[in-house]
């Protein structure tokens, strides 16, 4: 840390909480130390969690809802109680309301699918804006290429900004959803999402919600914002890989056919006709994820642990730092400056292609990602392949953009 960092105000002890993630004690090849700069993609995960984890597999593991035995209810009540969590830290009314997914991909075919095929019909318009991940664009082509519809693209300003003027002008009688994100994965642009639920309400439209980038980094409110449908992803909230999570207004949910068949999800069943159960279970065939479930909750429950306000006060100052460092080297581009962003800096250095620096930095112990983030309609819109991406996490801390930087300069050594 130099002499330019800023002071942080507001009590964040990050020491303390790198402690808590197990995997930043390890030295990578070289014996460098970790500078673990890709928590938009997949977050590390807290020795808790993994614990937590651990316990239900040594100890209390068995299938769930169907058993009349004691580690069959004790599991029961373990994942139960994970989406009583995850409906408290979403502030949805019901916990019914939480359908667990394998990650927001499926929550998002799930909405797609099912209430995509029993609402829509050839001609009807989803609105999607131009910074979304491909698990917010294919799922809605899939439906239009099945069923006809159109899809409507509101297009974002050469700071990442989306146009809200530009977004206003997208509806027409035939709009019946927008697909929007809430933070974008590769700019870090928090999007007006309250504005754009006003909006796509006043025009008779619901609204899905990819919250994956949003929830490790702010505290959200379906009900305040009056989401119909909120997805995120476990392995982004500090939680395993393979559990998401749905959110969806009940009478929404409970309109809906099941988006897949088998056990679980069935009240009777005969040769000739099935009954469906009823939410949250209807929408979850199948043994699910009950150790990721669990992991979930237990993710949410260190979240409740830290003081997210001060958390998010030492990630705005990281995040100042490094585009402060970044913009005072020479031929380095930042792309996403948006004035509302969470802790992530996409860039690239001229001349040199993102993946040679990400090969780079990780010859340091510097671990980012490069590529288009599956994002490719945000570079086309910027006219690049590909950008560096370095997004933080509550363990990151200025040594980690010290790092970086360095790593930057020494990738400028070797090709400018």
């Amino acid at each position: 840390m130099n002499e330019t960092t800023p002071i942080i105000t507001k009590s964040f002890d990050v020491q303390a909480i790198r402690k808590d993630f197990p995997i930043l004690d390890d030295l990578m090849p070289g014996g460098k130390r970790l500078t673990f700069l890709d928590t938009a993609a997949s977050a590390q995960k807290p020795q808790v969690v993994i614990d937590a984890m651990s316990r239900v597999y040594g100890h209390e593991y068995a299938n769930i809802h169907r058993g009349v035995y004691h580690l069959s209810q004790l599991a029961t009540d373990h994942f139960e109680a994970a989406r009583r969590k995850v409906q408290g830290f979403l502030g949805a009314k019901f916990d019914r309301e939480i359908i667990f997914t394998r990650n927001a991909t499926e929550a998002i075919n799930l909405v797609a699918t099912s209430w995509g095929h029993a609402n829509l019909k050839a001609g009807d318009q989803i609105i999607l804006s131009e910074m979304e991940h491909h698990a917010n664009i294919v799922p809605w082509q899939l439906l239009r290429d099945q069923i006809g519809i159109e899809l409507v693209v509101a297009p974002i300003d050469d700071d990442g900004v989306l146009i809200l003027d530009a977004y206003q002008k997208c509806f027409t009688p035939k709009t019946k959803m927008v697909a929007m994100t809430h933070v974008s994965n590769a700019l870090g642009t928090i999007t007006p999402i309250a504005d754009i639920i006003q909006t796509a309400h006043d025009h008779g439209a619901l609204v899905l919600v990819d919250g994956s980038q949003a929830v490790p980094h702010m505290h959200v409110d379906v009900v305040a914002l009056d989401a119909d449908f909120y997805v995120f992803t476990g392995h982004k909230l500090y939680g395993p890989s393979g559990i998401g999570v749905l959110y969806g207004k009940e009478d929404l949910l409970n309109a809906m056919p099941p988006y897949q068949g088998g056990g679980e999800m069935i009240a009777t069943v005969t040769f000739e006709k099935t009954t469906y159960a009823d939410l949250p279970h209807k929408f979850e065939a199948g043994t699910p994820n009950i150790v990721g479930a669990i992991g979930l909750g237990a993710a949410i429950d260190y979240l409740d642990t830290i003081d997210r306000d001060a958390a998010h006060a030492h990630e705005m100052a990281l995040l100042a730092y490094t585009v402060e460092q970044l913009t005072a080297m020479n031929d380095v581009r930042i792309y996403g400056t948006a004035p509302e962003k969470t802790g992530l800096v996409s860039f690239t250095i001229d001349a040199v292609h993102p993946h040679d620096v990400g090969t780079i930095l990780d010859h340091d112990g510097i671990a980012v990602r490069a590529g288009h983030h599956c994002a490719q309609p945000v570079m086309d819109h910027f006219g690049v392949p590909a950008t560096t991406r370095a997004s933080f996490g509550l363990h990151s801390d200025f040594d980690d953009v010290d790092a970086l930087v360095a790593g930057i300069k020494q990738v400028q050594e070797i090709f400018c």
